[in-house]
């Protein structure tokens, strides 16, 4: 299988919107309860630009989008300007195929290029596959946040 890393522009907002509605309706991967809309989108698209933060995704010969990583500010005090927290998604027809191990190298290189010294990714404790990419990746768990969010 033929699969190309892009940086994602505008033209893939509607691609990243259902992945991300899928995670929205089926996980706990994101603790929002309403799909996210068309503008929700734009802006989100809009930060990302104008802070210089990536949008790398995966796409198969027929340009479809098999996934995506992104990152963005991790806490907004000048303390943490060293740290973003990052994000995987995986379209449900692609999953379990090693995409979310290539985007998080990805990202990964892609936040060292641009001179960050911590990447940090808030995983949901039952999302047990990403826990183990992140292990086979080098990250360390260091904290929970037990009952802290709730969904279902």
């Amino acid at each position: 299988m033929t699969v190309r890393l892009i940086n994602c522009d505008q033209s893939y907002l509607e691609p990243i919107r259902d992945i991300f509605n899928d995670a929205i309706l089926n996980s706990t991967a994101l603790y929002e309860f309403e799909p996210r809309s068309t503008q929700t989108m734009q802006t989100w698209f809009e930060f990302k630009r104008s802070n210089n933060y990536p949008i790398l995704g995966l796409v198969n010969a027929d340009n479809r989008l098999m996934g995506f990583a992104s990152y963005g500010q991790f806490r907004p005090f000048p303390g943490f300007r060293l740290t973003v927290e990052h994000s995987v998604y995986i379209h449900p027809d692609f999953r379990r195929q090693g995409l979310g191990r290539r985007l998080l190298a990805e990202i990964i290189e892609y936040a060292r290029a641009q001179q960050f010294h911590s990447l940090i990714g808030c995983i949901d404790a039952s999302n047990t596959s990403s826990i183990e990419l992140h292990k086979m990746m080098g990250f360390v768990h260091h904290g929970r946040l037990p009952e802290a969010g709730y969904k279902f």
